[in-house]
């Protein structure tokens, strides 16, 4: 489970296209999934305090079998509206599901809290990310940049600048995983505030700095690292939201399964995670495409890949942040970068 697909991005799995939209000044924004086909998928929530669209309907006991686009956005409840944007374009566009003459685009959506990141949130009467999310949806793409970009705009961990990370594997099957994550935990993604990612075991080719574990491991590394903790009510003021594809055939019992077990991959690389301070969620998608469907050991070898990509999707979103005006927190890149310890 080493080997990565061609990008190292979700989009290496076949069938979906990503898109990024930012607000520099008001330090947050967007960024939609979008599925060339509508796409098998699920979602699971273990954090405490997530913020959701549409996320019933993707219960394997419930009707709609199918999605168009994912949305994950900063601007907590505010971004919600993205989803309505992103669905704007794809209407455009005549996807979606039809009833009669009338077609329905299916976005579920899943917001992060960042209205402390920074920026200024003074947009006036209505939030601007509906507009983000049209924009976000417009320029899908094949390629698109990690960091500070797309709903890790505004992301923060309890040490450093979050940001918004992707990775993926090719499995020795063929079948390919990849995944997307905007960071933005309640702790921290490196070991005891240090350049260490606790990711470091799954990492391929020095993506995110090729660092390996501390050795000896710091006495500090399992102290708590809490962010706004000074804060009357942090609640509401975290959550990493993500989403995990691949282009199995899977039906949408597995697809749920394949969600949780891409949470582990939150648990090996975010210290503390699925708090109640955390509105942890994981949607998965499946496209279909490689027209492969899994036995169980090959689901097994599925969920562990997922666990794994997920985990190094983490670390490269913190790796990749880069500097902007009015930071609140540094950059790894900031700190480590230069010397790469």
């Amino acid at each position: 489970m080493k080997k990565t697909g061609a990008r190292n991005l979700i989009t290496d799995v076949d069938g979906l296209l990503v898109g990024n939209a930012e607000d520099r000044d008001l330090k947050s924004g967007v960024t939609a999934i979008l599925c060339e086909d509508a796409a098998v998928a699920s979602v699971k929530v273990l954090g405490g305090a997530p913020g959701t669209r549409e996320t019933d309907l993707l219960e394997p006991h419930n009707t709609v079998d199918a999605i168009n686009a994912i949305v994950l956005s900063g601007g907590s409840a505010f971004g919600l509206d993205a989803a309505s944007g992103v669905q704007a374009a794809l209407r455009e566009q005549h996807v979606g599901f039809e009833i009669g003459p009338h077609i329905i685009p299916i976005v579920p959506a899943a917001i992060l809290f960042d209205l402390l990141s920074g920026g200024n949130k003074d947009w006036g009467l209505y939030p601007p990310y509906r507009e983000l999310g049209h924009e976000a949806a417009v320029s899908a793409a094949r390629e698109f940049a990690i960091g500070t970009a797309g709903a890790g705009a505004g992301a923060l961990t309890a040490d450093f600048k979050g940001g918004l990370g992707s990775a993926s594997t090719v499995l020795e099957n063929g079948i390919t995983v990849g995944a997307l994550v905007a960071v933005n935990p309640m702790g921290t993604v490196n070991i005891g505030g240090g350049p260490h990612f606790w990711a470091a075991p799954f990492e391929c080719e020095a993506e995110f700095g090729g660092l390996g574990l501390p050795s000896p491991m710091p006495q500090a590394a399992t102290n708590l690292r809490i962010k706004y903790r000074e804060m009357t009510n942090p609640g509401l003021a975290n959550t990493t939201i993500a989403a995990i594809a691949t282009d199995a055939v899977l039906t949408k019992s597995e697809a749920k399964r394949l969600a949780v077990a891409t949470h582990d991959g939150f648990a090996r690389a975010i210290w503390p995670t699925h708090t109640p301070t955390d509105g942890d969620l994981v949607f998965s998608i499946a496209t279909g495409k490689s027209g492969k469907t899994l036995d169980l050991d090959g689901f097994l070898d599925l969920c562990a890949a997922a666990a794994a990509t997920m985990s190094r999707a983490i670390a490269r979103g913190i790796y990749s942040a880069h500097e902007e005006p009015n930071d609140i927190k540094p950059t790894w890149q900031s700190i480590f970068g230069s010397s790469g310890a």
